[in-house]
């Protein structure tokens, strides 16, 4: 049995967790509607204000399956009331951020703009120039785009140009000598 799978996931007022026969759990909140399909061999119970998950049998794979069930619905819970988001930083001579409608548009060095429209459920934010923060309430969806966002201009280890994460450390190498 998993340690993390045996915690109850307690659910906020607000806050409404359907399951259906083929056990795709939906978490209904404030900040919208995320589903889940989850596998046949866990059991999912909602009473009392928390959601149980237990394993109906004892096989290596429901036991596997366990922690990353529960964790997915904590996840989805915690979305619909907080949300996710993440903070980026453009580092570099010339690298800007704009919002143009629903487009994100940056300069990051080459010939042309880079223009990334906001996939549905995903909002990004530019407080200043060189800041992006990509809000949402799927981990996995935020995640994602802003790892696409990074994946632009990935950090540098010589001068440490490019989009990072905002607590990203990046390792850096000392350049070439001279002869």
């Amino acid at each position: 049995m998993s340690r993390i799978g045996k915690l109850p996931v307690t659910v906020p007022a607000g806050v409404e967790i359907s399951i259906d026969d083929s056990n795709l759990v939906t978490v209904k909140g404030p900040k919208g509607t995320l589903t889940e399909q989850i596998s046949k061999k866990i059991k999912v119970e909602v009473k009392d204000g928390t959601c149980e998950l237990t394993v109906s049998d004892d096989s290596r794979e429901s036991n596997s399956q366990h922690g990353l069930a529960r964790t997915l619905v904590n996840n989805m819970v915690l979305g619909v009331t907080n949300g996710y988001e993440k903070k980026l930083q453009m580092i570099g001579v010339g690298y800007k951020a704009e919002k143009k409608g629903k487009d994100l548009v940056m300069q990051l060095g080459y010939s042309h703009p880079v223009i990334m429209p906001d996939p549905e459920g995903i909002t990004t934010e530019v407080p200043d120039a060189t800041t992006i923060i990509v809000k949402g309430a799927d981990k996995a969806l935020v995640g994602n785009y802003a790892a696409n966002i990074r994946k632009w201009r990935k950090p540098e280890p010589y001068k440490g140009k490019g989009i990072r994460y905002e607590n990203e450390v990046v390792r850096r190498k000392e350049g070439k000598t001279g002869k």
